[in-house]
């Protein structure tokens, strides 16, 4: 045996005896450390109860069946859902083409030809002058991943798929919340159309009494006037509350995938049950918040890259091989004397780059330090709007209890005022100031009973939890399963 193919088999005999295994450069990851606060800064709210209640539908406690019916429509024709499903696909696709270059590929050719050569040259023509030529080919080749750019690849590629994924999640999350504090804000405008047409219709009553008594000379005509105006400026709350509710109503349906539209209601907003208060530790949060583990995962990708960056420092070899036949006639194609076949072993390796390498490494180390900074940032996030929702929740409820007060003063104060009126007492001056004192609470107490539902929505959704997973059911699924690996055959 020549001594150039012996060098030339013990070399490919190492290489294919290498395993797949074998030393992967980079850092491997390692969650960084984090000043995470062992308790909220606001006092859990009264009536608060364990986590577990983050694990279930809280949004079917409001008690409206309009409200489930919008979720589960939106979970099923949101438009964002459906394209972050097929992401999840697209980034599952990536995969397997990364991670399809840790395997040999295997190709046929195919090809067939007819020839003159020219016989003016110094061999001469062949002795069949034009002739045919066939050949069938099987093909291999296959980089071997010594110094585990490939792994490092695919490591990177896996992290993305699942921070696709948790993007995913985090969409239903954010929409389920969406048409929630959406339908409450519709509710608190219906509530505020109500009251303002409650009022227009008083004011427009004593508009009248007015206009009969001036007639009559009972009264002025700066009675009358303010009349007017107090009518008028309920009348002028109308159009844009309606205008606000059409608008509100064409969100929501943009949230449930329809064109724009009416809105069904359920019930009012007074009659909306209020969930229970999730108690929980600010660490809980790491594993609950699909936001968070989104970033997590990006950090493992952006890690995984400085790894596969630093392996082009390092030599490649790539085996190559090819067994088939060929023959100048076709009938003879498939005969012992016409079979082929070739192998052989290439190593490649950089010598002078001029920084593009190292150039690579710097790029990879600085994403690294991007994605750290982007999880540090979402963490902090999390834990800022949990305690903007336990507070608001605690804030709100005590505001709204004294806004239902107020209101229930300031009905009494406008009976007696319009009772002193009535009896001489008094002139109609007083009733308005308690006519217009007691219209302004009203409205500010639909505002403060929906803040009051719209934090707890943000406290469910600061949270986030195992409600994502209940919703989840209802949402479009990738069509991929990503506890399976990316078939490595076609």
């Amino acid at each position: 045996m020549r001594r150039t193919d012996v060098i030339l088999r013990g070399a490919m005999a190492v290489a294919l005896g290498l395993p797949l295994g074998g030393c992967m450069l980079g850092p491997d990851y390692k969650r960084p450390d984090l000043d995470v606060p062992t308790q909220y800064r606001s006092a859990t709210p009264m009536g608060a109860v364990d986590a577990a209640a983050v694990e279930s539908a809280w949004w079917q406690q409001f008690n409206d069946p309009a409200l489930d019916a919008l979720i589960s429509e939106g979970l099923r024709n949101n438009q964002d859902l459906i394209a972050a499903a097929a992401r999840v696909e697209q980034f599952y696709g990536v995969l397997g083409t990364t991670r399809s270059a840790l395997f040999p590929q295997v190709g046929a050719q195919v090809n067939g030809s007819r020839t003159r050569a020219s016989e003016q040259t110094i061999s001469g023509a062949p002795s069949i002058n034009p002739y045919n030529a066939y050949q069938a080919n099987l093909l291999l080749s296959w980089e071997i991943d010594l110094f585990g750019r490939t792994r490092r690849l695919t490591e990177a590629a896996t992290a993305e798929l699942q921070a696709s994924e948790e993007f995913r999640r985090a969409t239903v999350l954010s929409i389920v919340t969406a048409i929630t504090s959406g339908y409450v804000n519709l509710r608190e405008q219906d509530r505020e159309l109500e009251v303002s047409r409650e009022t227009l219709g008083l004011r427009l009553g004593a508009l009248n009494l007015f206009e009969r008594r001036f007639k009559g000379g009972v009264v002025s005509d700066v009675e009358v006037s303010q009349a007017r105006s107090e009518y008028a400026t309920a009348l002028r709350a109308i159009p844009l509350l309606e205008q606000s509710i059409v608008q509100q109503e064409n969100a929501l349906a943009n949230l449930v995938g329809r064109n724009p539209g009416p809105i069904a209601r359920g019930k009012p907003i007074d009659q909306l049950v209020l969930p229970p208060v999730p108690a929980g530790l600010p660490s809980d949060l790491l594993e609950r918040r699909p936001d968070i583990r989104q970033a997590e995962q990006s950090m493992v990708a952006t890690n995984a890259r400085i790894g596969a960056a630093k392996a082009a420092y390092f030599p490649t070899i790539s085996l190559t091989g090819a067994f088939g036949q060929a023959s100048r006639s076709l009938s003879d194609l498939w005969e012992g004397p016409s079979r082929l076949w070739t192998y052989g072993a290439d190593i490649t390796m950089p010598l002078f780059t001029a920084g593009a390498i190292a150039g690579q490494v710097t790029s990879a180390e600085a994403a690294q330090r991007q994605s750290v900074a982007a999880y540090r940032k979402a963490v902090q996030a999390a834990f800022s709007e949990t305690e903007n929702a336990l507070s608001g929740i605690a804030t709100s409820r005590t505001a709204l209890d004294a806004q239902v007060m107020q209101v229930s003063a300031l009905d009494n104060y406008a009976r007696l005022a319009r009772k002193r009126f009535e009896g001489g007492y008094t002139s109609y001056l007083e009733v308005l100031d308690a006519d217009r004192a007691l219209f302004n609470a009203r409205l500010q107490l639909a505002q403060q009973q929906g803040s009051v539902l719209l934090q707890s929505a943000a406290l469910y959704r600061s949270l986030g939890g195992g409600w994502v997973d209940v919703a989840d059911k209802e949402a479009p699924q990738p069509g991929v399963n990503l506890s399976e690996r990316p078939r490595a055959f076609p």
